[in-house]
């Protein structure tokens, strides 16, 4: 027997529709290319996203068809977030941050029609414009007066282009499981992969992320995003906040800026704010050196690599900020944890809520976790042993897109993450390495993260790295690298003596090694793969 229920499909425009009728006073405040503080209500971005819908329906796009943005967090990037899939194409979110040939190869796998962009990023479009033949146009995310010249073809602004189409559009009743997104991973072991998102997905996901345990969104909330659009999803946050009618403050090109973070978070009375930890280093960083409080802000979200115990105690004891780790991936549309105090935890000592405050967090209704050993068999939720970390709902990936079963790292039903974890009786999960990266010592894992974790914590360092470098015994042994701080003459011996009382005696680094600067992915995280290269001829004292 089935139930008596309507069978209303959950599309990204419902979401539209709600917030239109619910909040249209609510505002959305921008920085943009042509606008240092460009200001506007729910109603006028629904109006306008309806026009965009409109225009791109005159392109005589045919629904699934792909239409990229390549663009920093601002009102003409959401309103493309909105009319492109609510208009039943496909929202390609392109990084920017990807090397050339990255975006050349991940543009033609797409099969992009057109694209949108905002004016920083036309000399990077125009270098491999000969390379992408199938993009028939671009739109540019600026005004007709701001227009800068280009050799792109078909490239008109944006204003221009909407301004012909009418503000009214009927939005096509989509089945919820058409594709709404796509977002490609960034590739540092090979060809980026497509993630393809579904308008059932991203609802849930949303609804997932507005819940008091995850990011505990309301109407009552100003929400600045810095994790940027173009890279899975800015977390949610387009959808989460249009569907409670919180405040959105997006910073545009100004995301990596501290002081221009501030500046924004002190004006608009932002009460919560989510990015990864170097975001959050350079806006501590600025308050530290003005004398500033962070005096409004309520909570941030960190993700996208570990958060130092030293942040977490810095944005507490100086700023009276809740910092909570959330964890997830391109592949989980992203969230899949958010650190959240379980009821009676408040009640811990100060060092106890900042011991489980260093961990990823606990799982959201709606994803499963687990984790495995080498033969695939579940291991036990006990803190401390660790299991390869795989992951399994509603708005996890089955599949990338365009490329055949045999690499959608899914097996029974379960995501296969990369990640290492351990999962404790609370079900609070923290993730010691990547599997690619997991240290083996005498047939025992050592994690890499917590080390590093550990090692930032220093005043005197700006950065560090762990990797195993082979060993005669015990086949690998962590070697510590260091980016120092400013002004820091950080010693071999003064770093491993910080590390007495704060990580077990077996695993102390064998050796430090000081650089200039460690190499990053396109998404910020530590390259590695390439310091395994850099050292690979590294061998350890005596």
């Amino acid at each position: 027997m089935q139930g008596l229920m309507m069978n209303t499909q959950l599309t990204i425009s419902s979401i539209l529709r709600h917030a239109d009728r619910n909040f249209p006073g609510r505002e959305i405040v921008s920085v943009t290319s042509d606008n240092p503080q460009h200001r506007y209500t729910i109603a006028d971005c629904c109006r306008r996203s309806r026009q965009l819908a409109n225009a791109l329906d005159k392109l005589g796009l045919k629904q699934g068809d792909r239409v990229a943005t390549l663009a920093w967090n601002d009102y003409r990037h959401l309103e493309a977030y909105y009319a492109i899939g609510g208009a039943g194409y496909v929202c390609h979110t392109i990084n920017p941050r990807l090397f050339p040939e990255q975006i050349v190869f991940i543009i033609n796998h797409a099969e992009d029609q057109w694209i949108l962009t905002d004016p920083l990023f036309l000399p990077l479009l125009e270098k491999i414009a000969d390379s992408t033949p199938g993009v028939q146009g671009y739109i540019v995310l600026t005004d007709e007066a701001n227009m800068p010249q280009t050799t792109l073809r078909n490239a008109v602004s944006y204003e221009a282009f909407i301004a012909d189409s009418g503000t009214d559009y009927d939005w096509p009743e989509l089945d919820e499981q058409c594709a709404v997104g796509l977002c490609y991973t960034s590739g540092t072991t090979g060809d980026p992969k497509g993630v393809l998102y579904s308008h059932r997905s991203s609802v849930l996901h949303a609804y997932a992320s507005v819940a008091p345990d995850t990011l505990n969104l309301s109407n009552r909330d100003c929400v600045l995003p810095v994790v940027p659009l173009f890279h899975v999803n800015a977390w949610g946050v387009p959808y989460a906040a249009l569907m409670v009618g919180a405040k959105l403050v997006l910073p545009g090109p100004k995301m990596g800026d501290g002081e221009a973070l501030y500046h924004l978070m002190d004006a608009e009375a932002v009460s919560i704010a989510l990015g990864v930890p170097t975001v959050w280093l350079s806006l501590l960083q600025y308050t530290e050196k003005a004398g500033k409080r962070l005096d409004k802000l309520e909570r941030t979200v960190i993700g996208g690599a570990a958060v130092p115990e030293s942040m977490i105690r810095e944005f507490s004891d100086k700023h009276q900020v809740v910092a909570q780790q959330g964890w997830g991936m391109t592949e989980m549309s992203p969230l899949g944890t958010v650190n959240s105090l379980k009821d009676g935890m408040e009640k811990l000592s100060a060092d106890e809520i900042v011991a489980i405050r260093t961990k990823q967090g606990r799982g959201i209704y709606g994803v499963e976790m687990r984790i495995v050993d080498d033969e695939g068999k579940e291991l036990p939720w006990d803190g401390e042993t660790f299991g390869a970390l795989q992951v399994r709902g509603a708005w996890i990936c089955s599949g990338y897109f365009k490329l055949d079963g045999a690499d959608s790292h899914v097996t029974d039903g379960w995501f296969d993450t990369g990640d290492v974890a351990t999962i404790d009786p609370e079900g609070f999960m923290a993730i010691t390495d990547r599997t690619k990266d997991v240290i083996k010592s005498g047939g025992e894992w050592i994690s890499s993260i917590e080390i590093e974790n550990a090692a930032v914590g220093h005043p005197g360092v700006a950065e560090a790295a762990v990797i195993g470098v082979p060993h005669p015994k015990w086949t690998e042994r962590p070697l510590l690298i260091v980016v120092r701080g400013d002004d820091s003459d950080l010693s071999r011996d003064e770093m491993l003596e910080w590390f007495e009382g704060r990580i077990a005696k077996w695993w102390l680094p064998d050796d430090v090694v000081f650089v200039d600067e460690i190499p990053h992915t396109a998404t910020g995280k530590i390259k590695k793969i390439d310091l395994r290269k850099q050292f690979a001829d590294y061998r350890l004292p005596g």
